[in-house]
């Protein structure tokens, strides 16, 4: 089972890195880009059944792929809905 973990960082956080990319795009002539937030893709493959996958993907954002001070995160279980 495979699932998709996406990290951001919580609003109010400053995003220094979507700064960048939001300006970069300004300068390339995208003038209607207004913000831009950078986050984390994260692929996971594991064994287990839906829930007990959900739970313990939950568990290692927690622990290791999220900083839960400054992110948020959420998981998708491939197979289910966007």
């Amino acid at each position: 089972m495979k699932a998709i973990v996406t990290v951001t960082l919580k609003r109010g956080v400053l995003d220094p890195q979507g700064q960048a990319v939001a300006g970069g795009l300004k300068s390339l002539g995208f003038d209607e880009v207004r913000g831009v937030r950078v986050g984390k893709h994260i692929e996971v493959e594991l064994g287990g059944d839906g829930a007990q996958a959900r739970e313990r993907v939950t568990e290692m954002c927690k622990k290791l792929l999220a900083n839960p001070v400054i992110e948020d995160f959420s998981v998708r279980l491939e197979g289910e809905g966007a």
